[in-house]
């Protein structure tokens, strides 16, 4: 099922119209098919008649109720009332989202397992709050299993090569690939390159005894934090070719706010193909829903679990090249070793993206460059862990996020695939902090 598929009717009371409006044109630019009384009654037809057939097409029953209309409950109770009666001429699997907690709720038919209304499909949602539309997109991915939206356009095709190497970091294989892409057009030239990242199952994190070897020969006790190794399968969806650049930055960030302000020109290091950096979470974040908002399509970070999914893109070596990795391959502190190959170029800075070998998905830069952001909270380890690919957001540290990926000032070690940081505070703006961002269907969990 697709977001245009799901018909979500909004009941509301009057008080509320200009919030519901809102409501109605962000959840219409998202793609869904919102049905409210103001914009799709037509004139000469009567309310009756035509708020009942309304709420049967709808997969949801939206009540919108603020603060200043909770004590004014009549017009919602009474469309909730013809969705009960109607219940089971309504679609299978209509959900209802009542902002309001259930032993509260005045309409007693909700408390009663007689009206075979399934109690775990009444979601209560602070819609209202900052995150709320970002809570109910939530609850409908979960809920219905939305599958990626697809681009406007035609996908494209772009060819490239992939190498590896064995643990002396000679190179043994050279093979051509080729994966396919979008773009989307951020004005001035400036695109952004989406590649479509094919669904699958890998093996997440670490295993015990080449984490201890890790910990003997490193010193950091950090990789543990990658156990335990689990079995994850991820959803298709489609991830920057290559990390935000300070061009594509500078298009989004000029655009208007949403919930924070965007400094246009961040970065320590200038360059518009070199990759954005002093970046947090939180501005990572409002460039995402800039984004979506100017592309009529849903950005976000992604999960750790689509990031180092994306990044093995088949392989379980330490690295996408192989058994590990040099400076000819990746901008990282290469004057250190991972394992037998020779000391190489410590280059000192960021590098324009693009300038090394992709793994097999088509993707650059995934180790090194810059650390990337994830929409997780932070988690010791991965204990409870989603095996779904879904933002593990349950029990976290909401105050910080896991980093992948490695930057330029980072030892190979950080940059290996499973590598996770010690999770970074959200509001940190550090120059080897950056980002990139995936589009399709998610969960949160």
């Amino acid at each position: 099922m697709k977001k245009s598929d799901i018909q979500i009717f909004l009941a509301h009371a009057s008080e509320d119209k200009p919030a519901v409006l809102a409501l109605y044109n962000r959840l219409k630019q998202a793609g869904y098919k919102p049905w409210l009384d103001k914009k799709d009654l037509i004139p000469g037809q009567i309310w009756r008649d035509e708020i009942p057939k309304a709420i049967k097409a709808s997969q949801i029953f939206l009540a919108c109720l603020s603060g200043k209309s909770a004590n004014k409950q009549g017009y919602i109770q009474r469309e909730l009332r013809i969705a009960l009666d109607t219940l089971g001429e309504m679609l299978p699997g209509t959900i209802f989202f009542i902002p309001m907690r259930l032993e509260e709720c005045e309409i007693p038919d909700l408390r009663m397992s007689e009206v075979g209304l399934n109690l775990r499909d009444i979601h209560r949602l602070d819609y209202w709050e900052e995150d709320g539309f970002e809570q109910l997109e939530r609850a409908i991915t979960y809920q219905f299993k939305l599958e990626p939206e697809e681009p406007k356009q035609p996908l494209s095709v772009f060819n490239f090569e992939v190498v590896g190497v064995n643990a002396k970091g000679e190179q043994i294989k050279k093979e051509s690939k080729q994966s396919q892409y979008f773009s989307e057009d951020l004005g001035d030239g400036i695109t952004l390159e989406m590649v479509a990242i094919p669904g699958g199952t890998f093996l997440m994190g670490t295993e015990d005894e080449e984490i201890e070897r890790l910990v003997k020969k490193f010193n950091w006790d950090g990789f543990r934090s990658e156990r335990p190794q689990h079995r994850v399968t991820v959803s298709s969806f489609y991830m920057g070719r290559y990390p935000i650049t300070q061009s594509q930055w500078k298009a989004i960030a000029a655009t208007a706010k949403i919930d924070i302000d965007l400094e246009t020109n961040p970065s320590n290091f200038k360059g518009d193909e070199l990759p954005v950096e002093s970046v947090n979470w939180y501005e990572a974040t409002e460039f995402c829903k800039r984004l979506s908002r100017e592309t009529k399509r849903e950005y976000r970070l992604p999960s750790e679990a689509e990031w180092e999914y994306a990044c093995r893109a088949g392989t379980t070596t330490p690295f996408y090249f192989g058994e590990t990795i040099t400076g000819k391959f990746a901008n990282y502190r290469a004057s250190e070793t991972y394992a037998e190959e020779a000391k190489g170029e410590y280059r000192q800075q960021t590098t324009p993206v693009g300038q090394f070998p992709p793994n097999a998905f088509g993707l650059y830069d995934m180790h090194g460059n810059v650390w990337e952001w994830c929409a997780d909270t932070w988690h010791d380890n991965y204990d409870g862990a989603p095996t779904d690919g879904s933002v593990w957001i349950k029990n976290g540290n909401d105050n910080r996020s896991p980093l992948r990926g490695g930057f330029w000032y980072n030892d190979p070690d950080y940059c290996r695939s499973a590598c996770r940081t010690d999770g970074s505070r959200r509001g940190n703006s550090v120059y080897d902090y950056g980002f990139r961002v995936v589009c399709g269907a998610g969960r949160t969990l």
